[in-house]
């Protein structure tokens, strides 16, 4: 039994921050950047659109824009079809 208890403190010490992407609770370590977080979510290289508590990230920021907890992240991407 303390085995298990032990191990969410380990997730916590590597995730120190909770976000909500696309209406999902998501921990993240803390200092990450929208395009770590692209990268997390294969979506790097893809035409895709991110907000960030209600404002647009410019492609341009999404390496110097760091996500703090509490944030609210939706992430659009595009389908091309027909």
């Amino acid at each position: 039994m303390i085995g298990l208890e032990c191990q969410p403190l380990k997730m916590m010490a590597a995730f120190g921050m909770r976000i909500q992407l696309n209406g999902e609770s998501l921990e993240l370590p803390n200092g990450e950047t929208v395009a770590a977080l692209l990268t997390r979510l294969e979506l790097t290289g893809r035409r895709v659109a991110v907000e960030l508590n209600l404002d647009i990230v410019p492609r341009s920021q999404h390496a110097d824009t760091t996500l703090n907890d509490g944030d609210t992240v939706e992430v659009v991407h595009a389908i091309g079809g027909g």
